[in-house]
């Protein structure tokens, strides 16, 4: 089942994995939230989209590279966000409910 809020999502990472039906943006978030960048980041790179470049700015930024979260930010025509990664966290999966 698809969450209907952050709440819902926050509720789902109580899971192994997250549902096949959720979408790659989604799950790469999903997989972020438990901890497990790699997996995230696997996903991240092979969605070619802006959304995909904007989760994949988002990790790197997590990790603390922002020369490569500028690069990736760029590509999704965002701006290098000016509030916390875990609200940027939020905001990334309420764009993708």
């Amino acid at each position: 089942m698809i969450p209907k809020n952050y709440e819902e999502f926050q509720e789902s990472l109580k899971g192994q994995s997250p549902p096949d039906n959720w979408s790659l943006p989604l799950q790469a978030l999903w997989y972020d939230a438990k901890g497990d960048w790699e997996s995230s980041h696997d996903i991240a790179q092979d969605i070619h989209s802006p959304m995909g470049s904007w989760i994949h700015a988002y990790l790197h930024r997590k990790e603390g590279d922002r020369w490569n979260a500028q690069y990736w930010y760029n590509n999704a025509n965002r701006p290098f966000p000016d509030y916390s990664s875990s609200e940027e966290l939020r905001v990334l999966v309420e764009n993708n409910l």
